[in-house]
C-alpha cells in the first residue's frame, strides 16, 4: 500500500510503499505532470515518519523509526536509538549524513525559495524534535564530476529557530512556521516567516484562551505519519490555523465537552478580534463513535466537520452574522470520500486523509448548492446558501438566471430578510471590491444590519479578544491585508461601510426643491429653470442640482455603452427626475465616503468606481426584470389598456413591487421608465378600487408617460371615465397641467376651467393687496354672471398674466365655452 508521508510547496507529494523483499521505497509524485518519480530505497522494513526532499531535487532528509518497543524488548537495542534522521544525496544517490540519532521522535522539513527563482547552491533543513524545539541547518551543496555533494565534511551549520512549544504548524505554501507556546494558564501563539535571502523572524503575536501546560508536542503538515499521531493525539491540541487571500487568520481549535452528545468547537477570528465557540447537540450517537473535529481550509470558508454528523461551513470573510455561515446535518453533511477525522489541509483545498494516505481536491460544488437553496426550508439556510452562492462563485449568466429564478418564486417565504436587497447588496459587494484593496471594507455585502435568529442543533458564544500584534517592515501579500484588516477593527469596521441613511435624507429634502422647481406653471423642466435661476440663494441650488443631475447622466452614459442591443424590458426609454435626482445623490454621496477613507487611490479612479457600482445597480435590476420577462414570455403590449392583463403580467406586476419595496428600504434608484411599466401593469391587472389604493399609497406613481397614453389610448365609455377622472384628480398639479390636454371630455375640461379661473384670480388678488382670495367651493356658483367673469379674466390676461402659456387654447374664451357646456349639461339640454 502507498501512504502519502509529506506535501512539498511545489505541490510534489513524497510517499512510501513497501517492496516484494519488504524493502522500503520512497517515491514523488509530481501534481501537474502527473509523473512518478523513485528517490531511495532502504533494503529493509522501516516505519518511515517524516521525509522531503529540497528543491533542487538533491538532498532528501528522511526521519524513521529502527525498531518497535518489542523489538527493542526482544533484542536488547537498549544501546541503539530509536529514531534515525538522515541526510541523503540523490543526484545521483551518494552519501548518507546522519543529522540525529535520539530516542525522540524527529521531523524534517526542507524550506523552498520563491517560484521562478535559479537553482541555488544552499538549502535550508527545518528539525522539530519531539523535545519540543525547531532548529534549522544550513547545506551548502557542490557539483563534483556530474554529482551534487554536500560541501562540508564536519558539523553542519545550525542555527535554533524556536524553543519550548507545544504545538507547531508549517505552512509550505507561504513558508511561514505558526506555533504556540504555553503561558500561565493561557497559551501565546506565535509566527515565523521565512525569507528567500536565508533570514526569518518573528512576525505575529497573539494570546489565546487555551490551556496549554503539560500537553505532549502536536505536529501540523510536518509530514503525515497516521499512527504516530494518534498516539499523540489524545494528548495535544487540536488545533489548526487557516489563513486566507483576502488577510483572514483563524484559529481553529477542538475542546473537551463535560456533556455527553455534544461537541465543542472554537474558531478564533483573529483579524476580525473575537472569538466564536459552537457547541453541537448530535442525534444517535454512541459514545464510542464521537470524536474531534477536523477542519479543513477553503479560503473563503473554514469548514468543521464530523464524519456521519455535520458539516459547518464557517464565513473567515464575514463571520460576525451567523447566518452567513452554512451548517449542514444528517445525509447534506456526508462527504464519501471522507469518512474519518484524521485529516489535514496541506493548503488551501486541498484535504489530505492521513488514515488512508490519500490527498483530495475540495470545493463547493454550485448544482448542489443550488439544489440546497431549492430546498431550504428555513432562512438561515436560504440566507447562507444565496450568500456563499452570490460571492464564492465567480458570477456567470446561467448562475445569475438560476438565483434570479429562485428569488422570483420565493418572494413570499423568506421572513427575516429579503432576498431582492441581498442579491444586488451582494452582487455589488462582489464585482466591484476586486477593483481596489479595502474597498471590501467600505461596501455593504448585506442588507442586514443584525440576524437575531437561531441555527437548529447549535449554540453560539462570542467572546471578544485581543488583537494580534504585527512587527513587520515593508510587509506584502498576506500580512500587509491582515494588517488593514486589523487596523479596520480598531476603527470600527461596520461603521466604515457605506450606508444610506444621509442619501435617504438628502434626497427627500431635495425632492421637494425639485418638485417645487418642476411644478412652477412657467417652467416644465428642471433645465427651464436652471436658465432662468440666476443670482443668490437660486444660483446656489441650481449649481449643485445641476452637478446632481450631471452626475446621473454620467451614470446612463456609461450604463448604454455597456448594452448596445435592443432592450427585452420597456425600461431606460425615458427621464424620470425623482430617480436620476436619486441616482446623483448616490453617486455624489459615495464618491464623498469612498474618498474620505481611499485617498491614496486618487479622484479618477474613485469616479470609475462610483460609476461602476451606479451602473451595475441599475442594470441588476434590469437583469431581474429582464429574466422575469422572459420567463413569462411578456412583450411591449402591456401599454395597450384595452385589455385585461394575463397571469403572467400579473406575476411580473407582483415582482415588480417587490423590487420597489427593496428598492424603497435601500433607498436605491431604480431604472427609468420603471414606473411607467409598474403603472402600466397595474392598470392591465388590477381592479380600479385597488388601483386607487395602491396609487394613494404611494405603491404605483402616477407619471406623464403612462397617464398621457392612458387618456389618449382609452376611449370614453362609462367604465373608461370612471378610470381616467380617478387619475387625473389624482394627478400633481404641474402634470396635470401637461397632460388634462389630452382628454378631450367635458369633465376634463370642467376640471382645466375651473383651475384656470382659480390661477387668475389668484394672480390678481396677489397684485392688488396681500389678503388672499379665500378658496372656493369646488361646485360652480350657478348664479353668477358669466359674461362678468369672461370681461375680468380676459382684463387680468390682458394684464400679461397667463398661467397655462403654454396651453394657448386655454383661455376666457375656453372658461365661457366650458361653463356654458356644463350649464346645458346640468339643465339637460342639447348643447
Amino acid at each position: 500500500a502507498l501512504y502519502v508521508v509529506n506535501v512539498e510547496r511545489n505541490g510534489k507529494i513524497i510517499y512510501t510503499w513497501k517492496g516484494n523483499q519488504r524493502n522500503t521505497h520512497i517515491g514523488l509524485y509530481d501534481l501537474q505532470t502527473k509523473e512518478n518519480e523513485h528517490l531511495y530505497m532502504f533494503e529493509k522494513n522501516l516505519h518511515i515518519i517524516s521525509c522531503s526532499i529540497n528543491n533542487e531535487r538533491t538532498l532528501l532528509a528522511v526521519s524513521f523509526c529502527q525498531y518497535t518497543e518489542e523489538e527493542r524488548a526482544t533484542q536488547l537495542l537498549q544501546s541503539v536509538s530509536k529514531y534515525l534522521t538522515l541526510l541523503i544525496e540523490i543526484h545521483p544517490i551518494n552519501n548518507v549524513r546522519v543529522l540525529k540519532a535520539v530516542d525522540s521522535c524527529v521531523r524534517v522539513q526542507f524550506l523552498y525559495p520563491v517560484e521562478g527563482r535559479n537553482a541555488s547552491r544552499e538549502s535550508r533543513l527545518l528539525l522539530v524534535s519531539e523535545d519540543k524545539y525547531i532548529e534549522q541547518f544550513d547545506i551548502h551543496v557542490v557539483a563534483e564530476e556530474h554529482k551534487v555533494v554536500i560541501q562540508k565534511s564536519g558539523q553542519l551549520p545550525r542555527a535554533r529557530v524556536v524553543d519550548d512549544l507545544v504545538w507547531a504548524q508549517w505552512d509550505m505554501m507561504e513558508q511561514r512556521l505558526f506555533y504556540i507556546v504555553p503561558k500561565e494558564s493561557k497559551s501565546t501563539l506565535r509566527c515565523v516567516q521565512f525569507y528567500p535571502d536565508e533570514n526569518f523572524n518573528s512576525i505575529l503575536e497573539s494570546h489565546l484562551d487555551i490551556a496549554a501546560n503539560d500537553t505532549q508536542l502536536k505536529l501540523v503538515n510536518f509530514g503525515y505519519d497516521y499512527s504516530q499521531d494518534q498516539d499523540v493525539a489524545s494528548k495535544s491540541l487540536n488545533v489548526q490555523v487557516f489563513t486566507s487571500k483576502a488577510g483572514g487568520l483563524c484559529v481553529c481549535c477542538s475542546l473537551v465537552s463535560d456533556i455527553p452528545h455534544e461537541i465543542t468547537y472554537s474558531i478564533y477570528f483573529l483579524h476580525k478580534g473575537y472569538n466564536k465557540t459552537f457547541t453541537v447537540s448530535l442525534e444517535r450517537t454512541e459514545s464510542h463513535q464521537l470524536k474531534e473535529v477536523a477542519f479543513m481550509n477553503l479560503d473563503y470558508y473554514v469548514a468543521a466537520y464530523l464524519p456521519g454528523q455535520f458539516l459547518h461551513l464557517l464565513n473567515i470573510q464575514h463571520p460576525d452574522l451567523l447566518c452567513y455561515s452554512l451548517f449542514l446535518a444528517g445525509e447534506d453533511a456526508r462527504i464519501d470520500a471522507l469518512q474519518n477525522c484524521s485529516v489535514r489541509s496541506p493548503w488551501v483545498s486541498a484535504v489530505l486523509d492521513c488514515q488512508a494516505g490519500s490527498l483530495y481536491k475540495v470545493s463547493l460544488s454550485v448544482s448542489a448548492l443550488l439544489q440546497f437553496l431549492q430546498e431550504s426550508k428555513q432562512d438561515c439556510e436560504r440566507l447562507a446558501a444565496l450568500h456563499c452562492a452570490l460571492l464564492y462563485f465567480q458570477h456567470t449568466e446561467d448562475l445569475e438566471m438560476q438565483i434570479i429564478r429562485w428569488i422570483s418564486e420565493n418572494l413570499s417565504t423568506c421572513h427575516s430578510f429579503d432576498p431582492i436587497q441581498e442579491f444586488i447588496i451582494a452582487s455589488l459587494y462582489c464585482r466591484i471590491c476586486p477593483e481596489t484593496q479595502n474597498l471590501d471594507k467600505l461596501l455593504p455585502y448585506t442588507s442586514l444590519h443584525d440576524w437575531t435568529g437561531v441555527v437548529p442543533g447549535v449554540i453560539c458564544a462570542t467572546d471578544i479578544i485581543s488583537l494580534p500584534v504585527l512587527e513587520f517592515q515593508n510587509a506584502k501579500g498576506f500580512w500587509e491585508k491582515l494588517h488593514s484588516n486589523l487596523e479596520s477593527v480598531k476603527y470600527g469596521e461596520p461603521h466604515l461601510h457605506y450606508h444610506s441613511n444621509l442619501l435617504r435624507r438628502e434626497w427627500r429634502n431635495l425632492s421637494e426643491e425639485v418638485r417645487s422647481i418642476l411644478y412652477i406653471p412657467l417652467f416644465y423642466s428642471f433645465w427651464d429653470f436652471c436658465l432662468f435661476a440666476n443670482q443668490g440663494e437660486e444660483r446656489r441650488t441650481t449649481a449643485y442640482l445641476r452637478n446632481i443631475f450631471e452626475n446621473a447622466k454620467k451614470v446612463l452614459s456609461h450604463l448604454d455603452t455597456w448594452d448596445s442591443e435592443v432592450r427585452l424590458v420597456p425600461l431606460f426609454e425615458e427621464e424620470d427626475y425623482q430617480q436620476q435626482l436619486l441616482m446623483g445623490l448616490m453617486v455624489a454621496q459615495l464618491k464623498d465616503h469612498l474618498m474620505r477613507h481611499l485617498q491614496y487611490v486618487g479622484k479618477k479612479k474613485i469616479d470609475q468606481i462610483v460609476l461602476d457600482y451606479v451602473a451595475n445597480l441599475l442594470n441588476l435590476v434590469h437583469r431581474i426584470m429582464k429574466e422575469v420577462w422572459r420567463r413569462y414570455q411578456l412583450h411591449s403590449c402591456i401599454f395597450c389598456f384595452d385589455k385585461r392583463g394575463s397571469a403572467g403580467e400579473f406575476a411580473v406586476f407582483h415582482i415588480m413591487s417587490r423590487i420597489l419595496e427593496a428598492a424603497n428600504g435601500m433607498c436605491m434608484p431604480l431604472p427609468p421608465g420603471f414606473h411607467t411599466l409598474h403603472l402600466g401593469l397595474g392598470v392591465r391587472c388590477l381592479p380600479l378600487h385597488t388601483l386607487l389604493h395602491y396609487i394613494d399609497n404611494g405603491v404605483l406613481q402616477l407619471t406623464e408617460t403612462c397617464v398621457r397614453k392612458l387618456l389618449k389610448d382609452l376611449d370614453d365609455t362609462e367604465q373608461n371615465e370612471k378610470l381616467k377622472f380617478s387619475i387625473v384628480i389624482r394627478l400633481p398639479e404641474a402634470l396635470g397641467q401637461k397632460v388634462r390636454q389630452y382628454w378631450n371630455h367635458p369633465i376634463n375640461a370642467n376640471l382645466i376651467a375651473r383651475k384656470y379661473v382659480k390661477l387668475l384670480l389668484e394672480k390678481l388678488g396677489n397684485r392688488q393687496c396681500s389678503r388672499p382670495i379665500p378658496e372656493r367651493l369646488s361646485i360652480p356658483v350657478e348664479f353668477l354672471p358669466l359674461n362678468y367673469l369672461t370681461d375680468m379674466l380676459a382684463e387680468i390676461e390682458n394684464q400679461g398674466v397667463h398661467p397655462y402659456e403654454k396651453q394657448d387654447h386655454v383661455n376666457a374664451r375656453f372658461v365661457e365655452e366650458t361653463a356654458l357646456k356644463n350649464t346645458m349639461t346640468l339643465l339637460g339640454l342639447k348643447y
